[in-house]
């Protein structure tokens, strides 16, 4: 049963991208679906990208493993989404209609007039794009094996290929009316899988109880994180979200930017109920593993799977198992679509050249980044939470104080984003290899994406001050639309 409804759901997204490839004819409708998105599906397909395999299988390991602290990265969801829409939204789709932009790095050239910063930008998205494509691939491969029995590593391919195949022949147009699909799927999944977490272990009530009793630690307000690291993870995925690629790039396919007012409702209630998968498996894994209902789980990140298989009805995991690879790939696609422009536009105009074949060269080097974020998967052995939090982080320090303040802020200089952009790749990239070879560590508490968010912000505002007297004046259009 479980097979059955996988394949059903695989046929329906093989139909969508049969018919998004026949309407995918030029580099804008690969890049930007035409900028003809309705509202309810730019919210939807945003949240989906939102949230992937880090939300679905990395998040209930996270909370299996770190307690209560884990909520942390999710609490400031409803914040984010008005942030975006009132500091973003607006001015990068107006700016787009105004340059004719197709990236979120061409908003950073256009704002500063660098290619320098924009090819800059665009490195560091490439870089943060491969590492959260890990992390959804890994994440992939665990369902596909859980379903199919695979193994992992066969997992992660077989995912890839799937995705390969939509993303490449559609772009984002397919990319979009699958998010659709796939949100409705997850919104669904969560809310049955939730009500089925609770009745798994009596109700929230006695869920408490039973943790209580073995690990009191875990249902502390700051669960088993120190109470800077969890207060570090609320900021850098408060303010992180304004930076995220993936969506701030949907902006740009708003085809009326006067309905921006609705965004934040919508999204807000789509996370949700997407959400609820999130820390209700995490909590009923951890009391079932307490009172013996499953055994300890040799890694985290299958407590998703484990709890599907072994508690709810074989329709339903079926169906949820869909919803997972709904989200997962939601993401992928949508970041093998950013990384492919990156590499079809913003480095050609960064060196000062003229973008050529973007058709056909945003085809294949969608398919060159999959390849190496499965490599990439299938080598690190991380667990998905983990990958994940160092490509958000990564974006984060790299292109909120550039992007985000940037564009609201007319203080901002050139030498300020390219500087920022920099402290965020190196900072981020030194401190987390650092920690991987074990060379250095922080002291608890203290995480890598919030240090380097930090770093970025500071050389931002201390570099824009430094250089005020010697900075370009604001092009007339981008100083109209930051003044909107």
């Amino acid at each position: 049963m479980i097979v059955l409804v996988a394949l059903a759901y695989v046929a329906v997204i093989a139909v969508i991208s049969v018919w998004a490839a026949r309407r995918t004819r030029t580099a804008q409708d690969f890049f930007l679906a035409g900028k003809g998105i309705g509202l309810w599906a730019l919210a939807i397909s945003a949240m989906a990208a939102t949230l992937s395999g880090f939300t679905f299988i990395g998040g209930p390991g996270l909370v299996y493993s770190l307690g209560l602290g884990a909520m942390f990265i999710v609490l400031p969801a409803s914040l984010t989404n008005s942030m975006s829409a009132w500091t973003l939204a607006k001015r990068m789709r107006l700016l787009g209609e105004a340059r004719g932009l197709i990236t979120v790095p061409d908003a950073i050239g256009a704002r500063y007039r660098s290619r320098l910063a924009q090819g800059l930008a665009g490195v560091a998205i490439l870089v943060a794009i491969v590492g959260y494509m890990a992390t959804n691939m890994l994440a992939l491969g665990l369902v596909v094996d859980a379903v199919f029995g695979t193994g992992l590593g066969w997992g992660i391919w077989l995912g890839a290929a799937v995705m390969i195949a939509y993303s490449a022949a559609g772009g984002i147009l397919a990319g979009i009316y699958t998010d659709v699909f796939q949100g409705i799927v997850m919104a669904l999944a969560s809310a049955l899988v939730f009500a089925f977490a609770l009745g798994s272990g009596g109700g929230l009530g006695e869920i408490s109880r039973t943790i209580l009793a073995a690990d009191p630690g875990f249902l502390e307000p700051w669960g088993k994180l120190t109470p800077l690291a969890a207060l570090s993870f609320f900021f850098v995925f408060g303010l992180g979200a304004l930076a995220q690629p993936h969506v701030v790039h949907k902006f740009y396919m708003l085809r009326d930017p006067r309905r921006l007012k609705w965004f934040p409702v919508l999204m807000t209630a789509a996370l949700m109920v997407t959400l609820l998968l999130y820390f209700g498996v995490g909590v009923a894994v951890k009391a079932l593993v307490v009172r013996g209902g499953l055994p300890a789980l040799a890694r985290a990140d299958d407590a998703t799977p484990q709890f599907l298989l072994h508690y709810t009805p074989a329709l339903l995991s079926g169906f949820v198992f869909s919803g997972v690879a709904a989200a997962i790939m939601s993401t992928v696609n949508s970041f093998m679509n950013v990384g492919a422009a990156v590499l079809t536009h913003d480095l050609p105009v960064a060196f000062g050249k003229k973008p050529v074949r973007q058709l056909f060269l945003g085809r294949v080097w969608t398919v060159v980044i999959a390849a190496m974020a499965a490599l990439v998967a299938q080598w690190s052995g991380t667990l998905v939470a983990f990958l994940g939090i160092f490509g958000w982080g990564l974006f984060a320090s790299t292109l909120v104080p550039a992007l985000a303040i940037g564009l609201n802020w007319q203080g901002a200089t050139r030498q300020g984003a390219i500087a920022s952009i920099a402290t965020g790749l190196v900072a981020t990239l030194g401190f987390e290899s650092a920690a991987y070879f074990k060379v250095f560590s922080f002291p608890a508490g203290v995480t890598i994406s919030g240090l380097s968010l930090v770093l970025s912000m500071l050389v931002f505002f201390a570099v824009s001050w430094l250089t005020r007297r010697h900075a370009e004046a604001i092009d007339e259009d981008v100083r109209a639309v930051m003044e909107m």
